[in-house]
Formats: C-alpha cells, sequence, structure tokens
C-alpha cells in the first residue's frame, strides 16, 4: 500500500449557530421615533386651538427662550452667531390680551368648580362672573330671602361661607390685587345706635374679605374695602329691589409692565 492511500481525509464541520431571542436595538429607535412624532402632532393640535394671544407669547419664547436678546442678539454666546434675526418682543396689548385671557380661564376654573358642589346649587344662579375691562368681576346677588348673609347683618349664612371658602381657595394661587365693595338697597336701616346701610355695607365687605384671606388669598392682595350703601344700586329704577343688595369683588386687570416689582405695582386701574 502506498503512502498516498494511508493518507487520512480532513473533515471539516461547519455548524450554523441560530440565536434566539430579540434581533437587536432597532426597533426602540423607530417607536421614539414615532411617540416624538406624535408628540409633536398634539403639540400642533393644540396650538391651532389657542388664541392669537397665546401663540404670540409662545411664538416670543422660541424666538428667544433664555430672554438673553437684549445682551447679544439672537445667539446666546456673546460674539458669535447670526446677529441679524432679533427676537420680537410681545407689544404691551399683547401682554394685555393674554392676562385677560387668564382671568378668563380663571372665571371657567370658578364657574366648573362650583358647579361641582351641590349644596350650592340654590344660589348659583345669584352669582355672576364676568370680565370686563377692570378685571374679573363676581357679584353675589341678595333677594328676600337672605341668600349669603343674615337679614340685617353682616353675618354669612352657612351657604355664603360655603361659597366664599371655595372662592378664596380657587383665587389664592393669583397675585392680582382686589377690590371688594358692599351694596345694600334704599330701604333704611332701622337702629336706634345710629348704624346705618353705610355701616351694613362696609361690614358685609369686611366680612367678605375676611373669609377670602382665611381661605388662602394673601392680605396684602386686597388694596380696597368699600361700603356703598345704596348709591350705586344695580336697579336704579327699583332702588327698593333686594337684589341691589349684593358683595361685589373684582380681581383687577394688572395692566403694568412685565418685570415691575409687586410692591410698586400699586393698585391697577
Amino acid at each position: 500500500m502506498s503512502n498516498k492511500d494511508r493518507e487520512t481525509p480532513i473533515i471539516v464541520v461547519k455548524k450554523k449557530v441560530i440565536v434566539h431571542g430579540h434581533h437587536g436595538g432597532s426597533w426602540k429607535v423607530a417607536f421614539a421615533d414615532f411617540m416624538t412624532a406624535m408628540f409633536a402632532l398634539f403639540l400642533v393640535l393644540w396650538l391651532v386651538n389657542q388664541s392669537t394671544d397665546i401663540k404670540s407669547a409662545i411664538a416670543g419664547y422660541f424666538q428667544d427662550p433664555l430672554g438673553r436678546a437684549d445682551e447679544f442678539g439672537a445667539s446666546i454666546v456673546p460674539g458669535e452667531g447670526a446677529q441679524t434675526q432679533m427676537p420680537r418682543p410681545l407689544a404691551p396689548s399683547q401682554i394685555i390680551d393674554i392676562r385677560i385671557d387668564r382671568l378668563n380661564h380663571l372665571a371657567a376654573q370658578i364657574k366648573a368648580k362650583f358647579a361641582n358642589v351641590p349644596a350650592l346649587d340654590s344660589i348659583l344662579s345669584h352669582v355672576e362672573i364676568t370680565v370686563t375691562e377692570e378685571g374679573l368681576r363676581i357679584e353675589l346677588l341678595e333677594d328676600s330671602t337672605a341668600m349669603f348673609f343674615q337679614s340685617g347683618s353682616a353675618a354669612l349664612s352657612d351657604r355664603g361661607r360655603q361659597l366664599l371658602q371655595i372662592l378664596g381657595r380657587e383665587l389664592a394661587p393669583e397675585n392680582n390685587a382686589m377690590e371688594i365693595e358692599g351694596h345694600t338697597d334704599a330701604r333704611p336701616y332701622v337702629s336706634r345706635s345710629g348704624y346705618s346701610n353705610w355701616e351694613l355695607s362696609v361690614d358685609r365687605a369686611n366680612s367678605a374679605r375676611r373669609i377670602l384671606t382665611e381661605s388662602g388669598v394673601r392680605g396684602d392682595r386686597v388694596a380696597e374695602i368699600k361700603g356703598l350703601a345704596d348709591r350705586q344700586p344695580r336697579f336704579p329704577a327699583a332702588p327698593f329691589d333686594p337684589r341691589n343688595r349684593r358683595i361685589s369683588m373684582l380681581v383687577l386687570l394688572d395692566r403694568s409692565a412685565p418685570g415691575t416689582p409687586p410692591a410698586a405695582r400699586g393698585t391697577p386701574r
């Protein structure tokens, strides 16, 4: 036998390795892209439904997110970047419009909170909440049944106290100054001590103030308490109408320039 016949053939065995399980993390990247796109879509849909003032405010933020345009133009690094496109600041009228939008939102929030308290259902028709050029006005209108105050007294009824407590909690986070007015009808207040509608109107306004501050409204926000007796009737043609008796609370619209310290604002009008 030759040496060639004695050679042992070399057999090479190749095994195919099958890996079971996930195929890497590429799906995570795709899912993250999808979620980012969905977030952007919802953000756009939200912006479309906002007022022009809110859109202007958001645009102003993205034009100058750090508020440093006064230092070095549109670049956040001094001396670098494009200096040609300056952020467009909001006009004073736009700022006021944004603050009015905030008061409208607050009015809707207060109405919704009152509506969710069944015990107040019988008196909500006597509560008027409106936004005017002066600010957010909230009026509690009395009638012949002593709706919010005990008859001829500055003592609050249980329903009146509960409503003012809720109102105080809703107004507590705000910073706007407030005015509180008390009004009566033209029926003379009978008292041997000389106590009259003037004292009654201011005492009722002060009672309302006390409940508001006990419920969270800062005392320094109350700029003025007024007792006007029957001098500003709601129904001038019917001076004895019990609906002339009311408490009027005004959350003043802040017309000061942005950045003005609260102590320097005074009473905005």
